[in-house]
């Protein structure tokens, strides 16, 4: 079964939503959790389902991808495992980009018909999830059906972001509307378990990640109007194929924008996170880095936090925050409720000290720094006595070294903020 699984993650668009962060780099680069990029999150999977034959679609900003790709996932030479990048490119059949999901796919079909499968599996690389892959497969054999697709039970405040799924007796989807209005609701509530039913969550929301029938799939990619997936070739197929809802129960989000990417990191510092990074069964990898142990020092005080490796941090107060890799925090500097992506190299000690002769500022945080409501993008130099204070009563603006986005302070990649900066 799971040999014959094709899997097809979507690199995603330009990412404007997400900008600042996509500014340099394509969304499923962006890093996550302080040493993962999202790209890991579906891979990850994947590899945990025991499907090994993956290509990502991308073609905004796709070199720090490739990197990453490049230098993380490296299979046996005797197997036929593998995850290749497929940017869009130009050709005398294809003149243009990417025009949407379905388009993507349509453009890359000559790659994917190379390979033997009997089902695609198509996935989202911005998402936050944990799924086993086999058990929506399994339910799609047995169910007969050419197409399946992920529902999540929603509440009917949630309901109007997604596109809501209507489903018959057998699972089957019989209706599909595009973000309803809060009047149109109660005729789009389907079957959900008890334990959804208890919580309000009466309606079932697309969560963009389907299997189709490989025959299917080339029949659907030959009609060149059909430019996305959710908005028109499921709505479409409803009524003509057999289009089965798989629930899923689990923690998901969709990394769309600032505020969702900011509250998904955060939520990984609570005592028992909604999305478990320590999980034997599920694991999620990423590329292997040779780092040292994080180093504290002083009267440090972390709390609630995650401090990944090759850190360090001097006397300083960390909580609700996530600190990446290779991050330096100088003495008596507050960290609160604030994502730090980290740094890419180290600087040496002679650069270091050559810097401070010269008022050049260091990689990293300074000292007696106050940070809350705020992420930091990775190579960043921040001064001392630099107060970055986000929240609501920010206005949204975009200058050349951080932009704030519903209140949050998104410090641009490779920034520098002079001593005593303030936001």
């Amino acid at each position: 079964m799971k040999k014959s699984t094709l899997a097809i993650i979507l690199g995603g668009g330009q990412g404007s939503r997400l900008s600042p962060l996509t500014e340099s780099r394509s969304k499923p680069a962006v890093p996550i959790a302080g040493k993962y990029r999202l790209v890991d999150i579906p891979i990850s999977n994947c590899i945990n389902s025991d499907i090994k034959r993956m290509f990502v679609l991308t073609q905004f900003n796709s070199a720090s991808l490739n990197q990453h790709i490049k230098n993380t996932y490296h299979f046996s030479h005797f197997s036929t495992a593998f995850v290749d990048i497929l940017a869009a490119e130009q050709t005398p059949d294809n003149p243009t980009w990417f025009q949407g999901t379905a388009d993507a796919v349509r453009q890359c079909m000559g790659h994917f018909l190379n390979h033997e499968f009997d089902y695609a599996l198509i996935l989202s690389g911005d998402q936050l999830y944990h799924m086993n892959f086999n058990e929506m497969i399994k339910a799609h054999e047995n169910s007969g059906a050419a197409i399946s697709i992920a529902t999540l039970p929603v509440t009917a405040k949630e309901a109007s972001e997604f596109g809501i799924l209507k489903t018959d007796s057998e699972n089957f989807i019989s209706s599909f509307i595009e973000k309803p209005a809060a009047e149109l609701l109660p005729e789009w509530t389907s079957e959900v378990s008890e334990e959804m039913k208890e919580e309000g969550k009466n309606y079932l929301a697309s969560m963009g990640i389907y299997i189709f029938n490989r025959e299917l799939l080339v029949e659907l990619m030959e009609n060149p109007d059909t430019k996305d997936f959710g908005k028109e070739i499921i709505p479409q197929a409803i009524g003509k194929h057999k289009i089965l809802s798989y629930q899923y129960e689990g923690y998901w989000t969709d990394i769309g924008n600032i505020d969702s990417f900011f509250e998904a990191n955060l939520g990984l510092t609570d005592e028992i996170p909604k999305f478990n990074l320590f999980d034997n069964s599920s694991k999620i990898y990423t590329r292997a880095r040779v780092l040292p142990p994080s180093k504290i020092t002083g009267a440090s005080v972390i709390d609630k936090s995650m401090i990944t490796e090759g850190c360090i941090i001097n006397s300083a107060k960390i909580t609700h925050s996530v600190v990446g890799i290779r991050s330096r925090i100088g003495k008596d500097t507050t960290i609160t409720n604030s994502y730090l992506m980290g740094n890419d190299f180290y600087q040496n000690l002679e650069e270091i000290s050559s810097n401070l002769e010269h008022d050049i500022i260091n990689i990293g945080i300074g000292e007696r720094c106050f940070i809350d409501n705020t992420i930091v993008d990775k190579n960043c130099r921040i001064g001392n006595d630099v107060h970055l204070i986000g929240g609501k009563h920010l206005e949204d603006t975009n200058t050349n070294l951080y932009t704030v986005r519903d209140g949050i302070i998104v410090v641009k990649k490779g920034a520098t903020l002079p001593d005593g900066f303030t936001v």
